[in-house]
């Protein structure tokens, strides 16, 4: 039983509705887009503000923490101040730790949001060997805590969200399962599996991870084992301490992406660490993208799957010169419209030429090939840079330089004396013929395309047919977005290729974009190899969206932060506004900068503290002094 509808044709899978006050959610109601406030919940004045903000961005819900009771009970004055705004649009509280907060809450808003991993469980980073009568003893404890808020949501007429997250997993899920998808599914079923057994369905799931990849497959297996149970209940969606600026929106795009793709999802989140309101227009992007997705061209539809969706194996194919056979995935740059003249040009995707030296200096996201169409440089290339031209163009003898082919072309030419063949194709080209020739030709790399409105399934429906006929040809995903502004380029290129990554699929990207510059679209494609932790150029940074408990400035913090490490390349830094959502939530973050009390700061190494409560202002030196004691630290001008 696969985990969707349909992995060829778009449709939505239908869940149940769920009433959540006007709005409900679910079955044929629009997919809902929602944010949360970062202000502090007993700041009355400034949460209503802020949520009216929200609801006029077109947020449809506004989240607001309530981590005590004070904070609950003001939910009231809040929803009332908000009504007398004319905003009668439905409020969620979001419940960690403490369960009379929940009971409270749930007495006045309409949706509830409670975490299984820390609402009646515990995490301490132990391992218990739990025999099968002690762990049933153990949920029969986290149902007598867990009932009454189901009863009182029953009686009240309050929807639930059952948030599990990765970062967050208890230790006792944890001592069983692991740290693994299977983990964060039976974490939220266990939960399920009480509110069902009081006949209560109002009940909303999630599956959140910093980890595009972990998330998709933890959403996906929760689909399967619901379906395998009879159950529909609606999906939120979201990747959780995605972070800021574009590379967040790249982990977003791609783990929520992936899904919508593919008809999941009923409301989703974006999470970024900015101002709340820059979440809604990036959220609205990737709904509207599916509201006009149905009646794409037809695509052949699929019995098995030749790969396991819900684990990462990487796409066996063979080796031609740097790509393919485990390599890293290459990215080709498209400047067929550029000057070839000029050397400066290339600075734009990653190779800066000094003039007084006489030298290329080459960053970690410089492109592996550009295309140049017709034309050929006119200047000698750095050593690392290859060349791709139209085969109309090749000549052979010229070293770094090889040929792109159109399939037909391909297919008639005798003789390939070219190292390295690319082969442009789509889907409609993969036919026996063809798919013998490539199959018997080891200088071939297959560049594969798609002008069809649902292009990832497409594509990925290429992919397995290779897989089928067991074809091991590296392949290069080309995607081209001649009418999308810069920030749509950014977020369907994510989903596109990114879903295609995420499975395995993929030996490197050829973007092309009509309205963003080499610059943006060379970051933008080591972006998402670096999101599908495929391609590792830059550090990575796990920082949640802030909210009322967070400690400090999250967003001057983070841009702090990233100011004196971004130059330490594949370290992941978690930036935490609270103990909520540190250690557990940044997951496998390397080190962790996480605030412990009002101008207190605690640092982590993994998931273990190395010094508690260090004054704000000193705290950014701390952690410089963390990561240098522990080898990970290099000077910026050592690079």
């Amino acid at each position: 039983m696969l985990y969707c509808e349909s992995l060829t044709q778009y449709q939505r899978w239908k869940t149940r509705p769920v009433a959540i006050g006007k709005l409900p959610l679910g079955g044929d109601n629009p997919i809902r887009v929602q944010s949360m406030t970062t202000t502090d919940t007993r700041d009355t004045e400034a949460t209503v503000a802020q949520s009216i903000r929200l609801f006029e961005a077109g947020s449809e819900y506004v989240r607001i923490t309530a981590p005590s009771k004070r904070d609950a009970e003001n939910l009231a004055r809040i929803k009332s101040k908000l009504a007398e705004a004319g905003y009668d649009l439905p409020l969620i509280a979001d419940i960690h730790f403490t369960p009379n907060a929940a009971e409270i809450a749930a007495g006045i808003v309409e949706k509830v949001r409670v975490n299984p991993g820390n609402y009646a469980d515990k995490k301490k980073f132990e391992t218990h060997d739990y025999s099968d009568e002690a762990y049933a003893a153990e949920l029969e404890r986290i149902k007598k805590k867990f009932l009454p808020l189901v009863r009182l949501c029953k009686a009240k007429g309050t929807a639930m969200r059952i948030g599990t997250n990765h970062g967050s997993l208890s230790d006792r899920i944890m001592s069983r399962y692991g740290d693994t998808p299977l983990g964060m599914v039976e974490s939220a079923m266990e939960f399920l599996r009480i509110c069902e057994e009081e006949d209560f369905h109002d009940i909303v799931l999630s599956m959140k991870a910093s980890n595009p990849q972990v998330m998709v497959q933890a959403y996906r297996l929760l689909v399967k084992t619901m379906k395998e149970n009879g159950m529909n209940y609606p999906l939120h969606l979201g990747v959780t301490e995605a972070g800021d600026g574009e590379d967040a929106r790249i982990k977003s795009a791609m783990g929520i992406g992936a899904l919508m793709e593919d008809g999941l999802g009923d409301t989703i989140r974006v999470s970024l660490t900015e101002k709340p309101e820059a979440e809604i227009p990036v959220a609205g992007e990737l709904v509207k993208r599916y509201t006009e997705r149905a009646g794409h061209e037809a695509i052949e539809a699929i019995d098995t799957l030749p790969y396991d969706p819900y684990s990462y194996r990487r796409r066996e194919s063979r080796k031609a010169g740097n790509i393919g056979a485990g390599q890293v995935p290459v990215v080709v740059a498209d400047m067929q419209d550029t000057d070839m003249d000029n050397p400066l040009l290339l600075k734009t995707i990653g190779y800066h030429y000094d003039l007084l030296l006489d030298k290329w200096q080459i960053r970690d996201n410089a492109a592996d090939y550009i295309f140049t169409g017709d034309r050929t440089p006119q200047f000698a290339l750095p050593g690392t840079l290859r060349v791709i031209v139209n085969a109309r163009a090749w000549k052979p003898g010229v070293k770094g330089i090889f040929p792109l082919y159109e399939a037909a072309d391909y297919m008639q030419r005798s003789q390939r004396p070219s190292p390295l063949n690319f082969v442009l194709a789509t889907i409609h080209d993969l036919q026996r013929d063809f798919l013998d020739e490539i199959k018997k030709d080891p200088s071939a790399v297959l560049v594969l395309r798609s002008d069809n409105r649902a292009a990832m399934p497409e594509m990925r429906r290429a992919f397995i047919r290779l897989m089928e006929e067991n074809i091991s040809v590296p392949v290069l995903i080309r995607r081209e977005y001649p009418d999308e502004s810069p920030e749509q380029f950014t977020l369907f290129s994510a989903t596109d290729a990114g879903a295609l990554l995420l499975d395995g699929m993929g030996d490197g990207l050829w973007l092309k974009a009509g309205h963003a510059d080499a610059e943006k679209i060379n970051n933008v494609a080591f972006g998402i190899l670096q999101a599908a932790r495929t391609r590792i150029t830059k550090t990575e940074y796990i920082s949640c969206p802030s909210c009322g408990r967070t400690l400090f400035d999250l967003e001057e913090t983070t841009a702090n932060i990233r100011k004196a490490t971004r130059h330490l390349k594949g370290v992941k830094i978690g930036i935490m506004g609270c103990i909520v959502n540190g250690p557990g939530e940044m997951a496998d973050a390397d080190y962790g900068y996480v605030g412990s009390g009002p101008g207190k700061i605690t640092l982590y190494k993994g998931q273990e503290v190395i010094k508690r409560n260090i004054p704000e202002d000193q705290a950014l030196e701390e952690l410089i002094a963390l990561i240098r004691a522990n080898g990970d630290w290099v000077d910026a001008g050592d690079l």
